[in-house]
């Protein structure tokens, strides 16, 4: 495999990863809110949201770098 069939790969990769980051930040910014709605202590979830929120900066900062490396936009 070539340099640049590998970048392909790599970035639909993180695309994938994205789309799965931004699923489990919606589902868990509904346990959020639910929790808030029940008033439960929702600390942990909020704490989970944060960590999650972190995780998929870094995966949007991969998939830009990787992006700009093929010669594409980022976004």
């Amino acid at each position: 495999m070539d340099y640049r069939a590998m970048l392909v790969e790599l970035v639909a990769r993180a695309e994938r990863h994205v789309a799965q980051g931004e699923e489990h930040l919606e589902r868990q910014r509904r346990v959020v809110a639910e929790r808030q709605r029940q008033g439960l202590d929702d600390n942990e979830a909020k704490d989970l949201v944060i960590r999650l929120e972190q995780s998929q900066a870094a995966h949007l900062a991969r998939r830009d770098q990787l992006r700009k490396e093929l010669g594409l936009s980022t976004g």
